[in-house]
């Protein structure tokens, strides 16, 4: 539980920097798939990561004018009506659409942009509400660590390789 934005804010960069390093790995290297990264490749690791960034960033971005989200509530909803796999592939698909060099621009922009909104967000907002600090922990912090191992996997599958 946190208790200023700022210490939030600098967690939430220092996570967020191992994950960095996929910008280095060439376009090759990003699309090969990783058995021990469950399957995944570099590129959908970065969809999927940037992907729930972007549904974080949409909700600051409500939360910077209004009280409530209507885009947490929105997706909450749809979580619980058709379940995580469903949501995940359909991320996973459109992201696998998008050109490499538009995924690459999105990784690089969406973490910036949603510090930044957090910043005019104010705390009575997100950090002093419960809920939505839960979901911004949730959707960074929770989410980098959930796929730490994923990302260590891919960076040590393009060293290997290459």
């Amino acid at each position: 539980m946190y208790l200023d934005a700022l210490s939030f804010l600098d967690d939430e960069r220092e996570a967020w920097r191992p994950f960095e390093a996929l910008l280095d790995l060439t376009d090759e290297q990003l699309d090969r798939h990783v058995e021990a990264a469950h399957g995944w490749s570099g590129r959908q690791l970065m969809g999927h990561v940037v992907a729930w960034q972007e549904v974080a960033l949409d909700i600051a971005r409500e939360l910077a004018v209004n009280e409530k989200s209507p885009t947490a509530a929105r997706i909450d909803a749809d979580w619980d009506a058709r379940g995580g796999e469903v949501i995940n592939a359909e991320i996973d698909s459109r992201w696998a659409a998008r050109p490499l060099a538009e995924v690459r621009d999105e990784f690089r922009r969406i973490a910036g942009e949603l510090r930044g909104f957090l910043t005019v967000v104010p705390e009575s907002r997100w950090i002093k509400n419960p809920t939505y600090q839960k979901t911004f922990t949730e959707e960074t912090l929770d989410h980098y660590d959930d796929h730490h191992a994923d990302l260590v996997a891919i960076l040590a599958a393009a060293a290997g390789a290459g």
